[in-house]
């Protein structure tokens, strides 16, 4: 193998495919970057056998090969090169991958690409579309609720639904709830049902770029797997097995009160009860105080307390329609979902102490946040 190409694109490259490297590789292979030229260009991948990843830059073959290289070493190296072309030569005889750039001269012994493991590929499906920004946005709105710990693996997944034109993601992690659905310019004939693990999807979210205007989503008969197909990059995914939980049964359906404030300042106030707050684990009041009369607005009221440090009240104004609220609420789970809605107002729903939360953007009616309060002793 004998290639050239931009420092740049392969800084990129490697930083995208890196992110499917495992931290603690179960066979030393596993820990390194596929290079392989294909067709006028160079592949680069990597996979932890659950989620692989493709990437394909432009590059001047000479001549054709393939080797697989220590992922930190190389990412590291090619990182600290200067902004100039970069030459690949592979040495077949010992497995050494030489790289020069500038000055720079390096050899990193690499392993046989054929010990590689295969990355699926597309069957005859020709994929679902979805506009590449929307795809983001829904990802960023979603994967934040799903459980980090393997107590009930299901939860660290994101259930996606694919009916007639319709594509829902939802994702739970006992405490909260976040739903998100879009229209689909050409839909499915009959229902699809996947459940996709988070990490999965954080790692696509990251990698889907503005040059992606279209995402096609591949989901292989028989092979319980999905692939994400991007202008320049592949995604593909094992899917996690079971029954997600339905969660529309926790959805409440009406409310004795909302709370329309400006999203940024009530992310404000929720940063800074959280100050307070994590001494007691992120617990915060939400105090709801309609208007006394039609001419004043109404408040909301974040306060926190700190038995080591002290306390924090931060008051947003707001319209409040119905009756007056107190509940307490993990105040990150509230950081956490104002951080991804890009509207100017949001809406708070509640029914009381004990009754779940309901955090939506206003004017919008595709995306629904779910919050349980939490009990004085938790």
């Amino acid at each position: 193998m004998k290639v050239s190409v931009l420092q740049e694109n392969l800084a990129k490259g490697v930083s995208i495919v890196g992110r499917a490297v495992p931290t603690r590789p179960t066979m030393q292979v596993l820990g390194n970057i596929l290079l392989e030229t294909e067709e006028g260009r160079l592949k680069l991948a990597a996979t932890n056998l659950e989620m692989g990843i493709t990437a394909w830059i432009g590059a001047k073959i000479e001549e054709d090969g393939a080797i697989t290289i220590p992922a930190r070493t190389f990412i590291d190296l090619v990182n600290q090169l200067s902004p100039e072309r970069v030459d690949l030569t592979l040495d077949v005889r010992n497995q050494m991958l030489k790289v020069h750039c500038g000055a720079t001269n390096s050899n990193i012994k690499g392993i046989d690409a054929n010990e590689f493991p295969l990355i699926p590929q597309a069957g005859e499906d020709p994929g679902i579309a979805v506009p590449g920004s929307v795809l983001r946005e829904m990802i960023s709105q979603t994967v934040f609720s799903a459980a980090s710990d393997d107590n009930r693996p299901i939860l660290t997944g994101v259930y996606t639904k694919i009916s007639g034109d319709t594509l829902v993601m939802a994702a739970a992690d006992g405490y909260r709830l976040s739903v998100r659905t879009t229209p689909l310019e050409v839909g499915t004939p009959r229902p699809i049902e996947l459940i996709i693990p988070a990490r999965t999807l954080t790692e696509l979210g990251r990698t889907i770029s503005d040059e992606d205007e279209e995402v096609l989503i591949s989901i292989p008969q028989g092979r319980n797997q999905v692939i994400f197909y991007l202008k320049n990059v592949d995604v593909a995914s094992t899917l996690l097995d079971g029954k997600f939980p339905d969660y529309n049964t926790i959805i409440p359906r009406s409310f004795s009160t909302s709370t329309v404030a400006y999203t940024a300042d009530l992310l404000r106030a929720c940063k800074r009860a959280d100050i307070f707050a994590r001494d007691a684990n992120n617990n915060a009041k939400v105090i709801v105080t309609p208007a006394d009369n039609p001419s004043a607005p109404g408040i909301v009221r974040l306060s926190a307390t700190s038995l080591e440090r002290g306390d924090a009240d931060a008051i947003v104004d707001a319209t409040v329609n119905g009756d007056s609220q107190e509940i307490s609420f993990n105040v990150r789970y509230l950081i956490d979902v104002l951080s991804v809605i890009r509207e100017e107002q949001v809406v708070l729903q509640s029914n009381g102490p004990t009754a779940p939360g309901v955090v939506r953007p206003v004017g919008r009616d595709d995306f629904t946040h779910v919050i349980m309060p939490m009990s004085v002793g938790r």
